[in-house]
């Protein structure tokens, strides 16, 4: 038990610490200063070259998704997540050993090139995550968490980042085992988290930028604005894809009927779903 509590200070007194360097020591693995890069760069795109020209460049409810951002991002590690996945993880591999697994990894991920560890990382958790993404639309309970992202009224890049602080919760722990049996931690290679996050800013981004052939593969904001749209054809959501459209295409849940630029955006009776952040983080919980 007092390996479990050390692990808990540890847990924040390190990443207080860690957060602390990472705000006055920039660099170039700096997650904190690539969030707000990346967050302008796309900002930036949406005030210059806006794909709806009548949306305000400070959209509908733009601060509560900054807020947003350094919550899930920075805070919610802080308050609870990085001491309770520590336990989490080190629970788990003591229960391994009691049965006698030392480790998990069934690979020797780390004696291949440097290259095809960060493509394998990459396609193993986006391809893990869209099916991740199905049970939140497709689980009455996880529903209930993902209807925050979905309460957004206005596309742009913030959006990416609103998010219940379950969702992080869910989508690690069910990532840890797939992502451990081929030699990865979850918080492995700096490149594939930026170029996910960057993409996940271009999908929520208020611009339009033609992909070609390539909107087969890549998620776009063209494909994911249907799905934030309030109708849709299947009532567990379309195009679920979160970095990569090509596992909708193959499991047949792609669905853009038309350009989208104008749908209405959101949820049947999303009228009546809190509008801040306190209560939208109390919703979930007071559902049965």
């Amino acid at each position: 038990m007092n390996k479990y509590i050390d692990i808990i200070q540890n847990s924040f007194s390190g990443y207080y610490n860690y957060l602390v360097r990472e705000i006055l020591n920039p660099h170039w693995g700096n997650y904190f200063y690539w969030l707000i890069s990346i967050s302008l760069v796309f900002w930036s795109l949406e005030i210059i070259t806006p794909w709806r020209k009548n949306q305000s460049k400070i959209r509908k409810d733009f601060w509560l998704d900054v807020f947003y951002m350094f919550f899930n991002f920075f805070l919610f590690s802080l308050i609870i997540y990085n001491a309770v996945s520590n336990v989490a993880v080190e629970f788990f591999n003591d229960g391994l050993k009691t049965i006698g697994i030392d480790n998990l990894s069934f690979f020797r991920i780390e004696s291949f090139p440097y290259w095809s560890q960060l493509l394998i990382l990459f396609l193993v958790r986006d391809f893990i995550q869209y099916f991740i993404h199905r049970l939140l639309h497709r689980i009455p309970f996880l529903w209930n968490f993902h209807k925050v992202h979905h309460s957004v009224k206005e596309m742009g890049f913030a959006a990416h980042l609103r998010f219940h602080w379950m969702e992080t919760v869910v989508y690690r722990t069910l990532e840890y085992i797939p992502l451990a049996l081929i030699g990865f931690g979850i918080d492995d290679f700096i490149l594939v988290h930026l170029f996910t996050l960057s993409m996940g800013h271009f999908n929520h981004s208020n611009i339009s930028v033609p992909l070609g052939f390539f909107k087969y593969i890549f998620n776009n904001p063209q494909m994911h604005i249907w799905h934030h749209g309030k109708k849709v054809p299947n009532k567990f959501g379309v195009n679920f894809g979160l970095t990569l459209s090509i596992w909708d295409y193959l499991f047949k849940t792609d669905y853009i009927p038309s350009n989208g630029r104008d749908i209405e955006l959101g949820f049947e009776n999303d009228d009546e779903f809190p509008k801040d952040f306190i209560s939208q983080e109390i919703y979930p919980l007071s559902k049965k």
